[in-house]
C-alpha cells in the first residue's frame, strides 16, 4: 500500500477548470509533427525537401517528438477531466472525443486518395470499414493514414485507465496505477512477452505516467515522490527515444546528432512541469483555447492529404516552397476549424446522447432481482444519489436516468477526494 501524506492528499483551491497553455502545447506538438513530415520526410515533393528548406530542415528532423509531447499532455488532461467522474462517464468522454473527426478525417483522406490519379495507395473498402472502428491494428489491417497508430496507443491507455476510474480516481489509486504500470513495464522490458506488451506500452508508457505525476502535482501539491516518479519516467523513455531517433536517420538518410532529441525532451518536461506547479495559470489567451481544438483534426488529416496537395501544387503551381508550404498549413488549420465546428461539436452532442442513452438501458437492467433498491428517476443528479445511500440499500436507475448513479456506496475512495 501506498502512504501519502495527508498534507499532500489536499486539494489546492483556485485551480481552472481549462488551462490555455496545454492548448497552446498541442497545437506545438501537432505543428512539430506536420514540420516534420513535410519538411524532414520531405514526401510529396518533387525537389529534395532539404535542398528547399535548408535551414528549417535540421530542426523540422527532430518534429517527430510532438508526438511524446502530445502523450505527456494526454496524461494529465485525462486525470484532469475524468477526476470525479463514473466509469460510465468516461467512456462517453473518450468515445465522443475521440471518434466523430477520426471518422471524418478516414472518410476524407480516403476520398482524396481515391480521387487523386497516381498518388498514394488507398485502403480497399474493407479496410477502410475495419479502420472506422479504429481497431485496425489488432485486427491485422493496414491504416488508412499512418499517424493513426498514436490513437491506438492512446486507447490502450484508456484501457489501463479504465481500471482506476472503475473504483474512482483518487491521489492514492492514481500513484499506485502510476507505480504498478512502471513496474509492469520494466518486468515486461526484461522478460518479454508479446501480448502482454501490446497492452502495458512499455516504449511509450512513461510519458502517459509522467503526465498523470505530473497532474497529481497540479491538483494537489508537488511532493519528492511525484518528483522521483517524473524523472524516473524521463530517464526510463530514452532508450525507446533512442531507437526512434535511430529509425529517424535511417529513414532520412541524414547523419543527425542524438542530443537534440534529449534537449527537446528535457524542455516537454520542464514545461509540463511549469503547468503542474501552477507558472503557467496566467496564461489565459482565449485563442489559445480555439487552437486547442483544432490540434486534433489537424493531426489526422494533414499527412496523406497534405502530400497530395504539395505534389500537385509544386508542379502546377509556381510558387516559393516557403509560401506552399505556409499556405498548405494555414488551409489545413482553416480546415479543421470547420471540421471541428461543422462536424465535430455536432456530431459529438449526437453521439452523447446515443452512449448515454445506451448505458442508461444498459445500468436499468443490470441490477439482480429480489434485492433492496432505491429505484432513480431519469433526471436526479449524482449528489442526491449519494444522500440517498447513506440510508442504506442499492440504487437501481430507472431509463432516462444518469448511468453513473449506479455508483456503490464508499466508491469515493479511501482518502475521501474524487
Amino acid at each position: 500500500m501506498v502512504s501519502v501524506p495527508s498534507s499532500a492528499r489536499s486539494p489546492r483551491p483556485g485551480r481552472p477548470s481549462r488551462l490555455a497553455a496545454l492548448d497552446g502545447l498541442r497545437l506545438i506538438a501537432a505543428l512539430m509533427v506536420v514540420l516534420y513530415h513535410y519538411i524532414a520526410l520531405g514526401s510529396g515533393w518533387q525537389t529534395p525537401s532539404e535542398a528547399l528548406f535548408p535551414t528549417a530542415f535540421p530542426f523540422a528532423a527532430y518534429g517527430w517528438l510532438g508526438v511524446q509531447l502530445f502523450f505527456l499532455i494526454s496524461g494529465f488532461v485525462i486525470c484532469m477531466s475524468c477526476w470525479g467522474r463514473s466509469l460510465g462517464e468516461f467512456f462517453t468522454s473518450r468515445v465522443v472525443r475521440l471518434y466523430p473527426a477520426y471518422w471524418f478525417a478516414v472518410l476524407a483522406t480516403t476520398a482524396v486518395l481515391v480521387l487523386v490519379p497516381g498518388g498514394y495507395e488507398r485502403r480497399p473498402w474493407a479496410d477502410v470499414l475495419i479502420n472506422l472502428t479504429m481497431l485496425h491494428e489488432p485486427l491485422g489491417v493496414r491504416p488508412v493514414d499512418p499517424v493513426y497508430w498514436t490513437l491506438y496507443a492512446e486507447l490502450r491507455f484508456y484501457l489501463l485507465f479504465a481500471l482506476v476510474a472503475w473504483r474512482g480516481l483518487t491521489y492514492r489509486r492514481v500513484l499506485l496505477f502510476c507505480c504498478l504500470w512502471g513496474v509492469a513495464a520494466l518486468a515486461f522490458t526484461k522478460f518479454g512477452g508479446e501480448a502482454l506488451g501490446q497492452f502495458l506500452l512499455p516504449g511509450h508508457c512513461w510519458y502517459f505516467i509522467a503526465g498523470m505525476a505530473f497532474y497529481l502535482m497540479y491538483r494537489f501539491r508537488p511532493t519528492a515522490l511525484l518528483w522521483g516518479i517524473v524523472l524516473v519516467c524521463f530517464a526510463a523513455s530514452l532508450p525507446t527515444a533512442r531507437a526512434t531517433w535511430r529509425a529517424s536517420v535511417r529513414q532520412l538518410d541524414k547523419g543527425m546528432p542524438f542530443w537534440p532529441v534529449l534537449v527537446v525532451l528535457a524542455l516537454s518536461f520542464a514545461v509540463m512541469a511549469l503547468v503542474a506547479t501552477g507558472r503557467a495559470d496566467w496564461i489565459r489567451w482565449r485563442w489559445l483555447t480555439v487552437a486547442g481544438a483544432l490540434t486534433y483534426p489537424l493531426y489526422l488529416l494533414h499527412q496523406y492529404i497534405g502530400w497530395e496537395i504539395l505534389g500537385y501544387a509544386e508542379t502546377h503551381a509556381d510558387l516559393s516552397p516557403y509560401v506552399l508550404l505556409g499556405s498548405l498549413v494555414g488551409g489545413l488549420m482553416l480546415l479543421a476549424f470547420l471540421v471541428h465546428r461543422l462536424v465535430e461539436k455536432p456530431l459529438s452532442r449526437w453521439l452523447k446522447r446515443k452512449v448515454r442513452a445506451g448505458l442508461e438501458e444498459a445500468a436499468a437492467h443490470s441490477a439482480p432481482s429480489g434485492d433492496n433498491r432505491l429505484r432513480v428517476r431519469p433526471g436526479h443528479r449524482n449528489a442526491e444519489v449519494r444522500g440517498l445511500r447513506k440510508g442504506g440499500g442499492r440504487v437501481e436507475a430507472e431509463p432516462g436516468a444518469h448511468a453513473s448513479v449506479l455508483t456503490h456506496a464508499g466508491r469515493a475512495g479511501d482518502d475521501g477526494h474524487r
